[in-house]
């Protein structure tokens, strides 16, 4: 009998910011900068990401080291597009569906 895969629900600040190549202080920053953003804590205070999380810290990348967002235009432009956790995770698996595609169709030329 084959063992299902278990896909973890949380991950530490550590996890986050090693995935991401960010520094833990600047993840505990944009916290409380973009209200959008938080995750749970446990009763010690540890910092618990979703899915969710990681993928609205990178939206939250892409505009402000990428695009050259300030952190107002980046707030502003989350609120007007609604991004919220949900939208922002959608946005990331669209994104993988993508790159996955752009992939496959240079292995079929």
């Amino acid at each position: 009998m084959a063992e299902e895969e278990i896909e973890k629900i949380y991950f530490t600040i550590g996890e986050v910011s090693k995935e991401l190549n960010l520094a833990p202080s600047l993840i505990r920053f944009w916290e409380k900068e973009f209200p959008e953003l938080s995750p749970r804590k446990t009763e010690k205070g540890t910092r618990k990401y979703t899915r969710e999380n990681i993928a609205l810290l990178k939206l939250i990348y892409q505009l402000v080291k990428v695009e050259g967002f300030t952190l107002q235009g980046a707030r502003e432009k989350l609120k007007a597009q609604g991004k919220t956790a949900e939208t922002a995770a959608l946005t990331e698996k669209l994104l993988n569906l993508k790159t996955f595609l752009i992939e496959l169709k240079k292995q079929l030329d």
